[in-house]
């Protein structure tokens, strides 16, 4: 059941649970949730004899009257309070809530002066949201959530209550993003993800356009086919597209990497290796959430969306290591490792892309071992052609609290993906500096003149632990990223 979230300036009477927000810094007299504590009859020496510093996810239930429970929350140094922490912090209260069925939450009293308050309360309904998230669609008999309403508490009018509205409809975007990859590869096959685009595109008034297998093999994709060929699954190649109702200020292109199931093909992956390998299509969730959000806010910028999907299995007439492909914009390929699968469907997509000369291009793919044996599994690797756009990438992670790293493209490292063979070959040279390989691969098929950003997501995609707003599974990364990325050429 989804959360419905409300904007009022006080707590309704039904609240069972109330979130009160401090910052950093000792409970003493001065400090500015002092008044707040005292109208709950919170102690603050309890609060200290606890543990509670003020620190950023820290949070303490104190029981209430008639059942009631006063959650404190830690806010952080009040100087640095803003979305990101407070999307924290919204989390934590979420968790500790989490069994009651009504709540309000009051983190916006003590905002810096130059704080964005929409975009504050937009971040506490996320976390919230996010934070309650569990993947149950597989449970026979599955625990109903119990918070169904969140009352977020604040000043601000119209504007802060349409941040929580716009706050509700981007969790709905990641959560509808995190299903995709949480859904196991034998059920969200191909043609199951296209049928996922097509009722999302209803739902939001978006186009989607689906080519079968014979489609992409007139249009010459030779990655989408080579990856396919050991497959019992047919692929499928999906288009949506965003049309603003005014003449667009910009023109938009995401690709997104949409492997449905990878075993590394006839260069196998371990069976540790394989086991969350249903998560490599979440660069195509991302890019589909992403989709939604931009419906749901609706920006002066038109949108394409292109991804490819297919599993990459191992059948009798899979793709063997030494094999060329010809892909779309004609370049040729030699498969030398064929479990780097991903930058051959998103070659022919990024070359599909570039035709139409968009005014920028950026892709999401859960590519590389080696950007998380270079940044862990909690920041995305981010390269790019044009200082600009990589700029405005890293603006919106700063926003909405999904880190990347830039890493660079040294020209001379192109040597390390040319073949004798073909045109350029599927890996790099030596072990080292994969991810940067890779990059410069897929950076052959954007046309030139066109700016081109890639976000590898291959950590940040999937998480073991609840982790903020982030819960088990599949994160929905990159969804509200790409969103917002989109929305910074409307600004």
């Amino acid at each position: 059941m989804a959360i419905t979230f409300t904007h009022a300036r006080r707590a309704p009477r039904t609240a069972q649970a109330i979130g009160i927000g401090v910052a950093a810094g000792p409970l003493d007299a001065d400090h500015p949730a002092t008044v707040a504590l005292a109208a709950r009859n919170v102690d603050p020496a309890y609060l200290q004899s606890r543990g509670f510093e003020g620190k950023v996810g820290q949070a303490e239930a104190v029981p209430g009257p008639a059942g009631t429970v006063t959650v404190v929350v830690g806010l952080g140094p009040a100087a640095e309070i803003g979305p990101t922490p407070l999307r924290k912090a919204a989390a934590a209260f979420a968790r500790t809530a989490a069994r009651q069925q009504r709540a309000a939450i009051a983190l916006l009293d003590d905002l810096p002066d130059d704080a964005d308050l929409p975009a504050c309360a937009q971040a506490v309904v996320e976390g919230v949201a996010l934070a309650s998230y569990r993947f149950r669609a597989y449970q026979a008999a599955p625990k109903p959530a119990n918070l169904q309403r969140m009352t977020v508490v604040a000043g601000g009018g119209a504007a802060v209550a349409r941040a929580v509205e716009r706050g509700a409809a981007t969790a709905e975007a990641v959560t509808f993003a995190r299903d995709l990859v949480n859904r196991p590869g034998g059920d969200l096959t191909p043609v199951e993800a296209a049928k996922a685009a097509r009722s999302l595109g209803r739902r939001h008034g978006l186009k989607v356009s689906v080519m079968d297998e014979r489609a992409i093999r007139a249009a010459r994709m030779g990655g989408v086919l080579g990856v396919n060929r050991g497959s019992a699954q047919p692929p499928r190649f999906v288009t949506v597209t965003y049309t603003p109702a005014t003449t667009p200020v910009a023109s938009v292109a995401l690709v997104g990497k949409g492997i449905t199931f990878d075993s590394g093909g006839l260069s196998i992956k371990t069976a540790e290796g394989m086991s969350t390998m249903k998560c490599d299509m979440g660069g195509a969730a991302a890019v589909l959430g992403a989709m939604a959000i931009v419906a749901a806010t609706a920006p002066a910028v038109a949108v394409t969306a292109y991804m490819p999907f297919t599993d990459n299995m191992t059948g009798p007439d899979a793709t063997r290591p030494g094999d060329v492909l010809t892909m779309r914009n004609g370049t040729t390929e030699e498969v030398l490792n064929t479990d780097a699968e991903g930058r051959l469907i998103l070659a022919d997509a990024l070359a599909l892309a570039s035709e139409a000369r968009p005014d920028a291009i950026i892709d999401a793919a859960t590519l590389t071992g080696a950007c998380m044996v270079a940044l862990g599994k909690k920041v995305a690797g981010l390269m790019g052609t044009d200082d600009a756009l990589v700029g405005r990438v890293e603006a919106a992670s700063s926003a909405t609290g999904e880190r990347v790293w830039h890493l660079p493209l040294p020209a001379d490292y192109r040597t390390f993906i040319e073949s004798k063979v073909a045109d350029l070959k599927n890996i790099g040279t030596g072990p080292h500096g994969g991810a940067l390989t890779a990059g410069l691969f897929l950076a052959e098929f954007v046309a030139d003149g066109i700016p081109w950003a890639h976000v590898d997501i291959a950590g940040p995609a999937w998480s073991d632990d609840d982790d903020a707003e982030v819960t088990p599974g599949g994160t929905g990364f990159g969804a509200r990223l790409l969103a917002e990325v989109v929305a910074s050429f409307d600004r």
